[in-house]
């Protein structure tokens, strides 16, 4: 609870009673939270990946997959660079006063990072479809799964935004 006069509460109306430089502590702590779920999640599929180059069946890929492959690898990377990304911008201004511009950034880095996985997913459950029942049903795979995320996180959290706020999302 706020009780320092000497720091005005900041004007976001949402019930809580802190100063900017709570709100902004307590937005960076979760900015954390979501960004160990989801690089848990992108280290478990990298470390999939990674292991594939050195399976014996994997001399038997054509050249579309080896390619879809690499692709695969560099979007998992790309991943992890950029929801790692808020972390280095923290340690580069540390006690530098900007912890607001810290979790403004944390913020756009994890929806970023959010595309990624959802590209990363698909295309893994594409990937493998595609070697072991072919691109057909790969396609449908990878199709339904985007469009599970799309609903799951896009869609339901923009319905319930607009719900919550009253239609100004």
């Amino acid at each position: 609870m706020h009780t320092d006069p000497a720091q005005p509460c900041d004007d976001t109306s949402d019930g809580r009673d802190e100063t900017a430089a709570e709100r902004a502590d307590r937005n960076w702590n979760e900015v954390l939270q979501e960004l160990r779920v989801l690089q848990t999640g992108t280290q478990i599929l990298t470390g999939f990946l990674l292991a594939l180059a050195f399976q014996p069946a994997f001399a038997d890929l054509d050249d579309g997959q080896r390619a879809f492959y690499l692709a695969l690898v560099v979007i998992s990377a790309v991943s992890a660079i950029v929801a790692l990304a808020p972390v280095a911008l923290h340690r580069v201004l540390f006690r530098q006063r900007a912890k607001g511009s810290v979790v403004r950034y944390g913020h756009v880095a994890l929806l970023s990072a959010l595309l990624t996985v959802s590209l990363l997913l698909a295309g893994v459950v594409a990937f493998v479809f595609d070697v072991v029942v072919g691109w057909p049903l790969a396609a449908v795979a990878a199709g339904s799964l985007a469009g599970l995320i799309l609903v799951l996180w896009v869609v339901m959290p923009v319905t319930i935004r607009v719900r919550h706020t009253g239609g100004d999302a």
